[in-house]
């Protein structure tokens, strides 16, 4: 039983608190995302100005000065380097980077739900109205450990949120809003898991009726 229970969530190294975790989160500005669509538009030189789509890699590719790392920076991060690499090029190069479509505004829900999936984060989404949008939670979860992995500084970090008390107490600080590619983890209880363990050890494997001798 307490294997079951221990192996019910993902491990996680070094894990960090909730409050830690949305306060390196917390953008100031928007960060292009993959996916995402932008328009780039040169003031003095309008034949260079074209859309380009942000790949899964991160990059854009652009006439004279080729691929350009844009992913995770804001469009004035871009604008600066564009202007930059431009100037070995042109002698005046002014640049404006407009996002027209966001593309990579999901985030994904797994684990114990009726439906796993991504879930589309246009609007503002919390993990609560994440785990409605899948369909809830099946009676086989355990809202009390639920694990948000999110990337800070290019690598996963995860916490353990309490959606239970979330869903008692709505103006906690529990139902955290999410970010782009956060993954909300919901992980099986330790009922579940020892009923899983019955079926699969007793009633699936021996060849007597599992009632036989035991009185439940």
């Amino acid at each position: 039983m307490a294997i079951a229970a221990c192996s019910a969530t993902p491990s996680l190294d070094n894990p960090q608190t909730l409050a830690s975790l949305t306060q390196a989160t917390a953008p100031n500005e928007y960060l292009i995302q993959p996916g995402d669509t932008l328009d780039i538009r040169f003031f003095y030189n309008p034949e260079l100005n074209e859309t380009q789509q942000v790949r899964p890699d991160g990059r854009i590719s652009l006439q004279l000065v080729g691929e350009q790392d844009v992913a995770g920076h804001t469009p004035k991060d871009v604008e600066s380097l564009l202007r930059k690499e431009y100037s070995r090029e042109l002698k005046q190069p002014e640049v404006a980077v407009i996002i027209r479509g966001f593309g990579g505004q999901r985030a994904y829900v797994d684990g114990e739900v009726t439906h796993p999936g991504a879930v589309d984060l246009a609007g503002g989404i919390t993990a609560l109205q994440a785990l409605a949008v899948v369909g809830g939670a099946k009676t086989t979860s355990d809202l009390h450990d639920v694990i948000l992995i999110r990337r800070v500084d290019g690598k996963p970090v995860g916490v353990k949120i309490d959606l239970e008390n979330a869903l008692e107490k709505p103006n906690g600080n529990q139902d955290i809003q999410l970010r782009p590619y956060d993954i909300v983890y919901v992980p099986r209880s330790a009922i579940a898991n020892v009923n899983t363990f019955i079926d699969q050890y007793f009633t699936k494997n021996l060849p007597i009726p599992f009632y036989f001798g035991y009185a439940f």
